[in-house]
């Protein structure tokens, strides 16, 4: 009989486990510096009711998505609500935007909207901790350069920053992805260029303030530019997480990498309690 319980046991975990699915709305926010609507999707714990406050990973999405391209694409990551009774926040940061502040285009005044103006209206209305100890943000590709961006400009509002596959240095890619409408050529505004990339932004940290999780596939075509990004954390003495494994710039590398990089979070969110 003995040898029986532990098969029925785990049933019985798996089958109450299976019962519980994350809530994911898709809500209306308003930017006052952009003068619009945005839509996000926010995921909840499935025993949302029950909870206290709770921390808040903001999921950034790639060039020419939107804020629904995780959920749509990536199915599944947002069990990890209920898993770590965190709330998932996945905003619309617009068709190249790269989550700046353009000095270009006006219409285009994403890292206000994503640092204050969302974390504000986000912790009005849910359960959140209202500290930057409870929060956290990640992203893909120009959401993985926007994650860090922000993180790194923004410390006191994020404790923690990811990036997959993250355009890290936007430098080699001067053609690309919308860029120049949002800053300039690089020919004819370079300092634009070089004061808005990542790379170059690593001055502004001091070793164990921000959580730092860096994560690009060996076949990627940014494999080069968070190679660096590594070596200069490590000489800089700033902790952090590496991580790369063979894989492209695609959704099977990215369904992969979320459940390390929220993980990661989550460890930080136990260790800042």
């Amino acid at each position: 009989m003995k040898k029986a319980i532990f098969p029925c046991l785990l049933f019985l975990i798996i089958f109450s486990y299976s019962l519980h699915a994350a809530i994911v709305d898709t809500v209306d926010t308003y930017s006052p510096a952009m003068k619009m609507k945005l839509k996000a999707v926010v995921i909840r714990p499935d025993h949302y009711v029950s909870l206290k406050e709770m921390p808040v990973v903001y999921l950034l999405h790639g060039y020419s998505d939107s804020y629904n391209g995780w959920i749509k694409k990536a199915g599944g990551f947002e069990k990890a609500a209920d898993l770590y009774n965190m709330i998932i926040v996945c905003p619309d940061g617009g068709y190249g935007s790269w989550y700046w502040d353009s000095p270009v285009d006006e219409k285009f005044r994403y890292e206000t909207y994503i640092s204050k103006e969302l974390v504000t209206w986000v912790d009005s209305k849910y359960k959140t901790i209202k500290d930057r100890k409870g929060r956290a943000i990640t992203g893909l590709s120009m959401g993985g350069h926007g994650a860090l961006y922000l993180a790194l400009k923004h410390q006191d509002i994020f404790g923690a920053a990811g990036s997959m596959s993250g355009g890290v240095d936007i430098r080699p890619f001067p053609n690309n992805w919308d860029m120049a409408k949002r800053l300039g050529t690089y020919a004819e505004q370079p300092e634009r260029w070089e004061k808005n990339t990542v790379a170059n932004m690593l001055y502004l940290l001091t070793p164990n303030k921000l959580a730092l999780v860096i994560d690009c596939g060996s076949e990627d075509f940014f494999f080069k530019v968070n190679e660096n990004l590594h070596e200069q954390l490590l000489f800089r003495n700033i902790p952090h997480d590496y991580i790369t494994r063979p894989g492209g710039h695609n959704w099977p590398y990215w369904t992969n990498a979320i459940k390390y990089q929220l993980l990661f979070m989550n460890d930080f969110f136990s260790s800042a309690e």
